[in-house]
């Protein structure tokens, strides 16, 4: 049986590798493409697990890949929900100081804020904070129009709905086992030959935007990432349904500038739920989910944790943090503490668990959490190397941008 041969593979069937196949699609002459997805399902990681926020471009580096990107792809979300007819809300958020101590934190915010164009953003005392969000505590705030929310598993669907329609094929069950590259008998250059259990393909160009896995696929390819990604779970709780009065809009605290999370909020749902979190736990595996039994690969995540240098040099700086994220994933009543340092009526009664999500966060071997989208650009592939959030909000720019490199 012949090994069938596209223009294009793209490894990962989340939000951004799903992006990339719409815009990659868009071109004319449209490319042969397909996408590879190791799970059954399509979004069954990052893409389908998580909070479901519409990212304003708020903290990030002015000039940074996700200041520019988050901005561009949050416009781009919004008319790609009108335009499918996804369900969604412009609900708008408040960055809280909770104390004096948190108004620098503000300050910054405020400044990468405008430099980032944002033109709904003002700053609000603490008289209006009480009068837009009554139970919510602090000396100032941030009001930032542009974020939203919607429910990502949607988006993915659609996308994929979009994809398959444009001529693209989806293949779940297809974890890459193996890559190379062969030079064709009858020339015209060098193809990548992808191994999967659902059979082997060929292709010109491959992407890579695998995201818990992507390192290991760049390592497939060849290539020696000077990163290894590291899981953190985030834990959500949920608001008791008699207490999802107590926010009616996103609420998040100033998050500390020296890691790339942004710290245990308060988000309203579409469906009237409120998510409390999440935290960012240091967990063994990459697939390990709240009630998720580990297994051999979860040992094989462990191992390679360990055994890269920088993850005992991020300890060695950031124990206490990880302790108190530990801590707040296994106390429902120290999670109510972080949460009520925003809406201080908030009590672990008010709390019931809900579901976790892993984030495949970047690390360099100086123990450094890579802050920015990373990408890895070669002869005919291109790699995501880090895309954590809001590389959903980002995703329909990030796959514009990656398919502008790939010249078929």
């Amino acid at each position: 049986m012949s090994t069938p041969a596209y223009d294009v593979a793209i490894v990962g069937g989340g939000i951004v590798g799903l992006a990339t196949a719409r815009a990659l699609l868009a071109a004319e002459p449209r490319p042969s493409l397909v996408v590879l997805e190791a799970e059954d399902r399509l979004a069954a990681h990052q893409s389908g697990r998580n909070s479901g926020v519409i990212h304003s471009g708020l903290p990030y580096a002015p000039g940074s890949h996700k200041a520019r990107l988050a901005t561009a792809g949050r416009d781009a979300m919004y008319r790609f929900c009108e335009a499918e007819e996804i369900p969604h809300r412009r609900s708008g958020k408040l960055v809280v100081a909770v104390d004096e101590s948190e108004l620098p934190g503000l300050d910054e915010l405020e400044r990468r804020g405008r430099a980032n164009g944002l033109s709904g953003l003002r700053r609000v005392s603490a008289g209006e904070l009480r009068e837009l969000e009554p139970h919510a505590a602090g000396v100032a705030a941030l009001a930032v129009a542009e974020t939203g929310v919607v429910d990502y598993a949607e988006v993915v669907r659609a996308l994929a709905r979009g994809l398959r329609a444009a001529g693209g094929e989806v293949r779940t069950g297809s974890r890459l086992t193996a890559v190379r590259s062969e030079a064709p008998a009858g020339g015209g250059g060098r193809r990548w030959v992808l191994e999967t259990p659902s059979g082997a393909v060929r292709a010109r160009w491959l992407v890579n935007c695998a995201g818990l896995q992507s390192d290991r696929v760049a390592r497939l390819a060849g290539h020696r990432p000077e990163v290894r990604i590291v899981p953190f779970r985030g834990d959500y709780f949920e608001l008791v349904e008699a207490r999802r009065g107590l926010v009616e809009n996103p609420v998040y605290p100033v998050a500390d500038p020296a890691l790339p999370f942004l710290g245990v909020h308060f988000t309203p749902l579409l469906d009237g739920r409120v998510e409390v979190g999440p935290n960012a736990r240091p967990v063994a595996s990459r697939h390990g989910y709240c009630g998720v039994t580990p297994g051999l690969d979860a040992l094989r995540d462990g191992v390679a944790t360990l055994l890269w240098p920088g993850s005992w040099k991020l300890w060695a700086r950031y124990w206490r943090f990880g302790v108190g994220e530990v801590v707040r994933s296994a106390s429902r009543a120290a999670f109510a503490r972080a949460a009520a340092r925003l809406v201080p009526e908030v009590t672990a009664a008010d709390l019931v668990r809900g579901g976790s999500g892993i984030r495949a966060q970047a690390l360099d071997r100086d123990g450094k959490l890579v802050d920015d989208f990373r990408f890895l650009f070669g002869e005919r592939e291109v790699h995501v190397l880090n895309a954590p959030s809001p590389a959903a909000t980002a995703s329909l720019a990030i796959g514009r941008e990656i398919a502008a490199h790939v010249s078929l």
